[in-house]
């Protein structure tokens, strides 16, 4: 995704979505959301593996954007393993 980052928009569709901005890519997500729930009603992994790789793709594309890497995701994830869900949730502080 690094490499398509700095390609040009009219080439790469990652790049577009750059060009665009987070609005535009938090909305192809919303998108994918819905495909996924739609999926996930429906018969059938397939359809569920299809969507859920293209909403993955498109959180991929906003960490990047955003400059959050996939290991400050597992780092958090890490933080959160050992800890039920809901004792999580008591600890958590509001960020401004």
């Amino acid at each position: 995704m690094e490499q398509r980052k700095s390609a040009s928009a009219e080439d790469s569709y990652v790049a577009s979505l750059y060009d665009k901005g987070t609005d535009q890519i938090l909305k192809k997500i919303g998108e994918e959301s819905a495909e996924v729930i739609m999926a996930a009603k429906s018969d059938g992994n397939d359809k569920i593996i299809y969507e859920v790789a293209d909403l993955w793709f498109h959180v991929l594309v906003l960490l990047r954007h955003k400059n959050i890497s996939v290991d400050d995701i597992e780092t958090e994830l890490a933080r959160r393993f050992g800890i039920s869900g809901l004792e999580e949730k008591r600890n958590r502080t509001k960020k401004p």
